[in-house]
């Protein structure tokens, strides 16, 4: 295979001299002849295995009047290229080439040699960028993503650089903050955690005591109530047109983490001992909003006293999945001149001690978590980290023990900042930089909204909604096939209804043969479409009810609210993230020279197409 071709023809020759496209390529020494384009490029062509591979020269001098394919993209030539995105680091590859010529239309040439690489990556085992979209451990996109372009990445590290296993965190989360409100007077005897309760995404009604998911335009479609969930016509009785703004922080609390699944459990579970009334008034008089403020109170307590994370500490091969595969992903982008950067609202000593768990054993020739990292920022008090500045100290012993300084610089070790000191000190800037977590407010949509940061979301339910999504893929096209030909039925029954109510007023119907139509033939075809109608009706509405009970059978689907609309999470997550995955180490199975792009999105014309 003509290597050249392959990183050169098909990433960059769909812009050529004389293009419209934004920012052309520059094509060295290429020729124009009888309509076609010629590359001048030498190659020395071997058979491997059945392939094309080739001998090429990487090498920068070439001989005089010697022809070369040659592809410069870099920012001195445009900033951006014909998606818009920044070439800052795109390619800036010059090989000089010897012999052999590739001459034909362009498009030909990238279909000839784009097959050839296709088959080249199956014979390696390598999955084309096509079909890793297509699984669950894929890597999806928003906004287009040029990652050759970015010279920094930074992480967080709860729920992000680790998973924990969610029944064990959360789990001991619940137990403490349950034993705190205990100590102030709580009725919690009998109460036990119940993860399946509540999935991410979920926003609570801290008015009503209720838990409630909405579409992506905030309407409410499921509702519960304490442990009881509400049913449709409760849902339309107690909300009605009324919208989710989360802009309202008194009202609405979104969980946006899994850090609020022991928050949520407590709370709905507390909200059913409140209406049976053994919650005096004494500790909670404002009722609903008055135990979400208790409820969050205690398991504050149970973050900030250190007990809970004391056990984890202790002992963190209860707590945290490991994932041999992340510490190499970080190498990758690392060795590809990547800046890593860590930016956790974790303390030192916590830090280290899980990163050292989670890194260190899967890292090459006696390598450490901290070599990995050009910068490390603990204690950084996210999100006002990416709105303010704070006091900057530096951590220089192995203790913990921290010094005031006023300047970070790379290798350092830090707590507090801002992200703008971050920036100075590295010399990078906005969309240079990609940040990746867990949290949509926290991490997403401050680093993006206050600095312009690329952004990446991790939410490790994606591999589950998929495998679920993948399972019922028989049952919703059923599904949807009942409800088209519900459709064609209804369709014909509306026209039938129109062509009576034109005869009613004396004037002829839509068409000849409609006006002909007798009196009790039109009454005849209408009762019977209304009765299969209704008949489909009986079989689509619980079919509804259970898609996406192989997901949660309360809540149905992660990025989803209704058979076709997408959940206020899902908006929340496209709005903020330039790209989300289920887990770090998914940026192993592409390259750190990935080019991400957004996926078509369905337009009118489109549609009209179809």
């Amino acid at each position: 295979m003509s290597c050249s071709t392959v990183c050169q023809a098909v990433a960059s020759c769909m812009s050529i001299p004389n293009s419209t496209s934004r920012s052309p390529a520059v094509f060295s020494n290429t020729q124009k002849l009888d309509g076609a384009l010629v590359f001048r490029s030498s190659v020395s062509y071997n058979r491997v295995n059945g392939f094309s591979s080739c001998r090429c020269s990487a090498t920068t001098s070439v001989p005089p009047g010697e022809d070369v394919f040659s592809v410069v993209t870099s920012s001195t030539t445009s900033e951006v290229d014909y998606l818009g995105e920044s070439t800052k680091g795109d390619l800036n590859l010059n090989f000089g080439i010897d012999g052999k010529a590739l001459q034909g239309p362009v498009e030909e040439v990238a279909k000839m040699e784009a097959q050839e690489a296709e088959n080249l990556l199956q014979h390696l085992g390598i999955p084309v960028p096509y079909n890793a979209r297509h699984s669950p451990r894929g890597i999806f996109c928003s906004r287009t993503l040029n990652l050759r372009s970015i010279s920094a990445i930074g992480y967080d590290m709860d729920y992000t650089l680790m998973h924990y296993n969610v029944m064990a965190w959360e789990g001991r989360a619940y137990d403490y903050c349950m034993e705190n409100l205990r100590n102030v007077g709580f009725p919690v005897d009998g109460l036990a955690f119940d993860p399946d309760l509540v999935i991410r995404g979920l926003v609570i009604d801290k008015e009503k005591g209720n838990l409630v998911k909405a579409d992506r335009f905030g309407y409410i479609k499921r509702a519960m109530h304490g442990t009881r969930m509400l049913s449709t016509r409760e849902v339309s009785e107690i909300y009605g047109r009324e919208l989710v703004d989360l802009r309202k922080e008194s009202r609405w609390e979104f969980l946006s983490t899994l850090f609020s699944v022991s928050e949520a459990v407590a709370y709905m579970q507390m909200v059913d001992r409140l209406d049976k009334g053994v919650i005096g008034p004494d500790l909670c008089p404002n009722e609903y909003k008055g135990l979400y403020k208790a409820v969050g109170k205690a398991l504050f307590r149970a973050h900030v006293e250190g007990q809970l994370k004391s056990e984890i500490m202790s002992k963190p091969e209860l707590f945290v999945e490991p994932d041999p595969e992340l510490p190499l992903a970080l190498l990758d982008q690392k060795e590809a001149g990547k800046r890593l950067l860590l930016i956790t609202n974790s303390d030192y000593h916590y830090t280290d001690k899980m990163m050292q768990h989670s890194f260190n054993r899967y890292l090459p020739n006696d390598m450490n978590w901290r070599d990995l990292f050009e910068m490390v920022i603990v204690s950084a008090r996210k999100p006002e980290f990416f709105q303010m500045a704070h006091p900057l100290y530096e951590v220089v012993t192995g203790e913990g023990l921290m010094r005031p300084c006023f300047k970070a610089c790379p290798g350092g070790l830090y707590s507090g900042g801002s992200a703008q000191m971050i920036e100075s000190s590295l010399n990078v800037h906005g969309d240079e930089i990609l940040y990746v977590g867990d949290h949509i407010y926290t991490d997403v949509s401050q680093s993006k909204v206050h600095l312009r940061w690329r952004t990446a979301l991790i939410c490790r339910e994606l591999e589950e909604e998929y495998n679920a999504l993948i399972l019922s893929r028989e049952e919703r096209a059923t599904l949807i096939d009942l409800i088209n030909k519900k459709e064609v039925l209804g369709d014909l029954f509306n026209q039938l209804r129109l062509a009576l109510q034109r005869r009613t007023e004396g004037r002829p119907a839509q068409t000849l043969a409609a006006t002909h139509m007798e009196d009790n033939e039109l009454t005849e075809s209408m009762q019977k479409l209304l009765v299969v109608m209704q008949r489909l009706d009986q079989k689509i509405g619980p079919m509804l009810d259970e898609d996406g009970e192989l997901f949660s059978k309360r809540w149905g689907y992660l990025s989803r609210a209704g058979l076709w609309d997408k959940s206020h999470l899902m908006r929340q997550i496209e709005k903020y993230a330039d790209i989300y995955t289920s887990r770090v180490s998914n940026f192993l199975h592409y390259t750190p020279f990935m080019y991400f792009r957004a996926q078509e999105q369905v337009s009118v014309d489109q549609l009209n197409l179809r």
